[in-house]
């Protein structure tokens, strides 16, 4: 391919490339102003809403069972003066604090009305209750309180405080509509722009790939330069960079494609969550260059360790390693997360943050079963996340296993502990 015809070619393919960062820009624009608007609508409709409505019924909450059990309960004696004083003062307190982050929402010009009625009528029952400790203060006993009165109060705030929750059902409602029509425009919106782009890019690109036919003997050549380079490229990207080992990328491939595999011969599928102990404490003591190498000597020992074709070890990111293993029992699963944590153990990194051991060491969580039809895709992993949290709360430095997989226990995991 000649100086000329290789100009002409990358004329071409630059024109390609600008019309097609064209069109993405502009539906990337277009779906931020969309987005934005769409969310807007959200918030003024679950947290201009919802949220007041939560935060209504705490301050009922409060006056029909902390103010009035107490008044019940002192009227009664069962309680004594100090601390009906406490008690009042505080839901008093917890009800100022709440009506007052209620109050920072944003409120429409008609909405003023019931909020500022509401808020004299709060304001009324403090100035009661204000009396009621002062009474208290000049050593009356509230076994002389009225309790028709008392409970005429209580059923007028709650009754005014209800009113204010039934218009902020209504505003949502109204919102609600509001956000479907809006979204409803957007979408049209959104997808006629959308086929108008793709119709534009096929049309141009027509005329522009007929050119470079043209080209077509010239191109294979370095048709076959790209593909080798590619498939380098494809092997890098699934590797971590510091260890070495396979990345996140990668395992979400060779996950599902070996779980498949596992489902058709019914065959043994282990996967294993690994943790470094302490790992944010290692770092901040000798350095993330030293934490590197942590990182590095433990990939090590995961490699060392697991060396049959079915063997898959993984990064999956920060001080987070994942294993997966085929056709392997329970038994041999277990032996081979115990000799993994012994081998990390072993080899003797300095950990003096470690409350574990003075050496750096390893928890592992791990799932074990034969697959079947039956198995979903994420229960492994879940298992073996929960097992981690095990080893964890028992000590650090060893593996929990199960086999029981058949269904998912939901459980709050993330973020589950303040220092891994």
């Amino acid at each position: 391919m000649n100086f000329i015809e290789t100009l002409k070619l990358r004329s071409k393919l630059l024109f390609i490339f600008i019309l097609i960062t064209f069109g993405l820009i502009v539906i990337a624009i277009t779906g931020t102003l969309n987005i934005n608007s769409m969310k807007k609508n959200v918030d003024s409709l679950y947290f201009g809403s919802l949220v007041p409505v939560t935060e209504l019924n705490k301050i009922l909450q409060v006056y029909n069972g902390g103010l009035a059990n107490t008044i019940y309960k002192a009227k009664n004696s069962e309680i004594a003066p100090l601390d009906v004083r406490t008690q009042i003062n505080t839901s008093l307190y917890k009800i100022k604090k709440v009506w007052a982050e209620y109050e920072s929402h944003f409120k429409r010009d008609e909405e003023l009305q019931y909020v500022e009625y509401t808020a004299h009528e709060i304001d009324s029952m403090g100035i009661y209750f204000s009396k009621i400790l002062n009474a208290l203060e000049n050593g009356y006993s509230l076994r002389d309180i009225s309790i028709n009165s008392f409970e005429k109060k209580i059923a007028h705030i709650n009754q005014t405080i209800n009113q204010l929750i039934s218009y902020e059902v209504k505003v949502a409602r109204y919102e609600r509509k509001r956000f479907l029509e809006v979204y409803d425009s957007l979408l049209f919106e959104v997808g006629f722009m959308l086929l108008m782009v793709i119709f534009a890019v096929m049309v141009i690109s027509y005329y522009v790939f007929k050119s470079i036919q043209n080209d077509q003997t010239e191109l294979e050549l370095t048709t076959k330069k790209l593909k080798k380079a590619n498939k380098k490229l494809e092997n890098v990207s699934y590797t971590d960079s510091l260890t070495g080992l396979y990345n996140r990328r990668y395992f979400n491939l060779v996950y599902e494609k070996e779980l498949k595999r596992a489902k058709r011969t019914h065959s043994y599928i282990t996967f294993m969550m690994l943790d470094i102990d302490y790992f944010k404490q290692y770092n901040d003591c000798y350095g993330h260059i030293e934490g590197d190498h942590a990182l590095k000597s433990v990939a090590k020992v995961l490699k060392d360790t697991l060396k049959r074709p079915g063997d898959f070890v993984f990064r999956l990111g920060g001080e987070e390693f994942g294993v997966l293993l085929t056709e392997t029992p329970e038994s041999n699963s277990a032996i081979i997360a115990r000799n993994i944590c012994d081998a990390v153990r072993g080899r003797e990194i300095k950990h003096k943050e470690s409350n574990v051991n003075e050496f750096v060491t390893i928890s592992i969580g791990v799932s074990c079963c034969i697959a079947d039809e039956a198995l979903k895709e994420e229960i492994l992993i879940t298992r073996a996340d929960e097992m981690l949290y095990k080893s964890k709360d028992s000590g650090r430095d060893r593996y929990s296993i199960t086999t029981n997989v058949s269904e998912a226990v939901p459980k709050e995991v993330n973020n589950k502990l303040s220092a891994s």
